[in-house]
């Protein structure tokens, strides 16, 4: 709290902070996961992609293409670093494809 005093803050510092006050990261990881799941996989994986759920570190993802899941299988640790380096945090350690 010593910040505000008179030094001025950014909006991304009293966002993050307020973030953090409020327990609202857990909420706000499992939209960054979908979006950076989104941003990286592109419109091809994105048709097939009907779910994605973010539970503690375990990322499940949906998808309705039996090819493409034993596609994207063989790739899994190289997605979840992808994934970790789009989100600027070690968030994912597991990754599930249904």
């Amino acid at each position: 709290m010593a910040k505000r005093n008179n030094e001025h803050i950014s909006i991304s510092d009293a966002l993050k902070e307020f973030v953090e006050t409020n327990k609202l990261e857990k909420g706000l990881n499992k939209v960054n996961v979908a979006d950076a799941w989104a941003n990286l996989m592109g419109n091809g994986v994105n048709n097939y992609t009907t779910a994605v759920n973010l539970e503690r570190d375990t990322l499940y993802v949906q998808l309705n293409s039996s090819v493409l899941r034993e596609e994207l299988s063989y790739g899994k640790e190289k997605i979840i670093t992808m994934l970790n380096e789009e989100l600027g945090k070690e968030i994912i350690k597991k990754l599930i494809l249904r």
